[in-house]
């Protein structure tokens, strides 16, 4: 038996919701890439890459930190739609996006300052003369 899945058969991927032919093998080591395998297709894993890159630079995670891994993981698993989170529109994933960032933020302390001469919002302030 080869850990390549036959070419003839077809997956539907968990995010498209596609029939489609499965990757060769797992994207990632351990059981985390066998279920990716088995329920993601080649086109939606490839957008991942692509997005994982804007997750990772928009959060500013620092893999260093232990916890970095953890959050990049949990937006894989959303984006991916691996933990039933199948019936999401886009818009309600970018929500759940923005929540993550706060509470990633709020966690790690790392909110992006205001520009000086702003308040907490980035509006300036009121002018005082």
């Amino acid at each position: 038996m080869t850990d390549a899945a036959p070419s003839s058969t077809t997956l539907q991927c968990a995010r498209c919701d596609r029939q489609q032919p499965p990757m060769a093998r797992p994207p990632i080591p351990g059981p985390q890439g066998a279920e990716i395998l088995q329920r993601v297709c080649n086109d939606c894993w490839e957008e991942w890459e692509h997005h994982e890159v804007m997750v990772i630079n928009e959060l500013r995670l620092n893999f260093m930190d232990p916890e970095a891994q953890t959050i990049l993981t949990g937006h894989m698993r959303e984006f991916l739609k691996l933990d039933g989170a199948g019936e999401e529109e886009d818009a309600g994933h970018m929500d759940s996006f923005a929540r993550r960032k706060a509470a990633t933020e709020a966690a790690t302390g790392s909110a992006e300052t205001p520009a000086t001469g702003s308040d907490e919002d980035g509006r300036p302030p009121a002018d005082s003369a």
